[in-house]
């Protein structure tokens, strides 16, 4: 059993000005990833089409997020207090939701916003996306595992982690660092690699299509630790969650995207 003191979800607090570590994560987050889909790019991109991509896929990760937490993990709560949806501050962001904006948003820029741009098509930025993304999320676990949000299943071996002076004394896997470990360094390993040493960044949304097959495959190895929304539980006897289902769909898609590019010529 492992016992941590709590951090405190406040990083930086001036005269009353809080910054707190999860928006702290979305700032690394973005400003990291800008710099490594500016390299992959490499320089196809002048800095004021970059920016506008920054902008386009910041508004969709942001908005696609909270919808599809809204949509998908606590309707008939946003149905009673719809004011809430727009209170980001109070918590609630999903990744499937970031990812369906992220998509819209790469697609929109590509039709209307790329146009100055070398790289064309929604797909050939997806691509390109697919190999940053895994950074955001590496940041995002953290920041869950330092605001003690969305923790594990309750545990007695020795990984169980426990932190001190909370209401909450079960020990519990820390699964946002188990998510950390895959869905953000395991996965940008494999997608970086698969960009500098194959051909498959040759075949326009064959990259995309690995993204969602990895990351699947690991959200639901981890969602065999993290412990289900207590707003929505366990979907069937068996064990089924809204994030292994939402990853299965996603893990089809992948499949289909993946099949498809590899075909093309």
């Amino acid at each position: 059993m492992i016992f941590i003191q709590p951090i405190s979800p406040t990083a930086v607090d001036i005269f009353g000005l809080q910054i707190r570590w999860y928006a702290l994560a979305y700032i690394a987050a973005f400003i990291v990833g800008y710099w490594v889909f500016k390299k992959l790019s490499r320089g196809a991109m002048d800095k004021k089409v970059l920016d506008d991509l920054l902008t386009f896929v910041i508004i969709g990760t942001i908005a696609g997020g909270r919808l599809g937490y809204v949509l998908f993990y606590n309707l008939a709560y946003f149905l009673e207090y719809p004011m809430e949806i727009f209170a980001i501050w109070h918590g609630g962001m999903s990744f499937h939701g970031g990812l369906l904006g992220v998509i819209a948003a790469a697609f929109l820029f590509a039709r209307r916003g790329g146009r100055a741009s070398p790289i064309k098509g929604g797909f050939a930025i997806l691509d390109l996306l697919a190999v940053v993304t895994p950074i955001g999320l590496f940041f995002g676990r953290i920041a869950n595992f330092i605001n003690m949000e969305i923790m594990g299943r309750a545990t007695d071996g020795p990984l169980g982690v426990v932190f001190i002076g909370t209401p909450d004394q079960t020990p519990r896997h820390a699964s946002p660092l188990y998510e950390a470990a895959l869905e953000g360094i395991a996965l940008f390993a494999i997608m970086f690699a698969l960009w500098r040493f194959t051909k498959l960044r040759e075949r326009t949304g064959a990259l995309s299509g690995v993204f969602l097959i990895g990351y699947a495959i690991f959200r639901i190895f981890c969602e065999q630790f993290r412990e289900p929304d207590a707003q929505i539980g366990f979907l069937t006897d068996w064990g089924l969650t809204m994030g292994m289902l939402l990853s299965a769909a996603m893990l089809a898609a992948g499949a289909i995207i993946f099949a498809a590019a590899y075909r093309k010529s």
